[in-house]
């Protein structure tokens, strides 16, 4: 069986952008929020979850088939059961989805303790008959795996290459870190550069993508078709839009503080605000604030002051008097402080 088509970018004579998927982030109102901004070109759904009594989350289901974003949409499954993975790929390819991305990679606990996600690159025997079965099951789609480095080390690094090569995956989007590294320390961005090598197909180099800068430099340290990024894209809905104009050579045009409360405003409006309770509304905010606040100030008054408040009124206000108190600053190219 030959590669399956990818679905063309926007931007054919660049190197891809993705959203990388994050559970209970990017969900169709984020994607939409994203899409004010400058899309990627290609978003990732949050994982639906498989096992022999899941059927399709409606909610992130919604991401497909309410998306009026016009970017290709992979649906994201994570599980370890081979007949409901393939009935779930069966399912999701009834929809118009750009193909199937099955998870190898997320790093939580309380994931990879159930072998799924990032816990399965510990059995690459496992692996390869679940992609071989996949890739029966998803023959007109791409099939595509996000994975990371490894689980506790990058011994069956190769192995797992080797895998992605026989099932003929049509994308593989690689955080460049373990399973145990969570999103702490370098990202190996030179076995990023190996897999490249190794795999007969594009490549994604995801994990730690905080600027346009340091997009530039991933691409050519490891030769990959794109980049993936998450938390960054969080902090900075403008990054793919700035990838672009570094990648043309362009000034990257700043974003006024101004721009980020109006930012804010966006992500305070979710159309679940309305039935959260305050408290969870204030933290659902701070979700978000966390990051924004690296790109805001060097010394981190704002994430300090962001991180006390107890109330909606006291977290809009700080937001206020920090992003509207000068027009002349503008949001950081890259993070005054590092997190993770």
């Amino acid at each position: 069986m030959s590669h399956v088509l990818l679905p063309q970018s926007r931007n054919p004579d660049l190197p891809l952008t993705a959203l990388a998927p994050m559970q209970d982030v990017t969900n169709l109102w984020f994607m939409k929020v994203i899409a004010q901004y400058g899309c990627p070109d290609y978003f990732f759904t949050e994982y639906f979850r498989v096992n022999d009594t899941s059927r399709l989350n409606r909610s992130i289901l919604a991401s497909i088939t309410e998306n009026d974003t016009g970017q290709p949409v992979f649906a994201q499954m994570i599980g370890e059961s081979i007949p409901d993975l393939v009935r779930t790929a069966q399912e999701l390819c009834q929809y118009n989805i750009a193909g199937v991305d099955f998870n190898m990679g997320c790093p939580a606990p309380r994931v990879y303790r159930k072998n799924v996600g990032g816990g399965l690159l510990r059995e690459p025997e496992k692996v390869d008959r679940i992609l071989g079965e996949l890739r029966s099951a998803v023959n007109d789609r791409p099939l595509t795996v996000k994975m990371r480095v490894g689980f506790e080390n990058t011994d069956n690094f190769y192995k797992i290459l080797d895998i992605i090569n026989r099932h003929n995956i049509d994308l593989l989007s690689l955080h460049g870190r373990t399973v145990k590294d969570m999103y702490h320390g370098a990202v190996k961005y030179d076995l990023i550069a190996e897999a490249v090598r190794w795999v007969d197909c594009p490549v994604l180099a995801n994990g730690n993508i905080n600027s346009a800068t340091t997009a530039i430099e991933v691409l050519s340290q490891t030769g990959a078709a794109g980049v993936m990024v998450g938390r960054w894209a969080i902090a900075n809905p403008w990054i793919f839009n700035q990838i672009r104009q570094a990648l043309r050579s362009e000034t990257i045009t700043p974003v006024p503080l101004v721009e980020v409360r109006k930012y804010i405003d966006r992500l305070w409006q979710t159309p679940n605000s309305a039935t959260m309770p305050a408290r969870s509304r204030v933290g659902y905010l701070k979700m978000f604030l966390n990051y924004i606040a690296l790109l805001v100030d060097a010394e981190g008054h704002f994430l300090r002051q962001m991180r006390q408040t107890s109330t909606e009124l006291e977290l809009l206000n700080l937001c206020d008097s920090v992003l509207l108190s000068d027009s002349t600053k503008n949001l950081a190219l890259a993070p005054y402080i590092m997190s993770g």
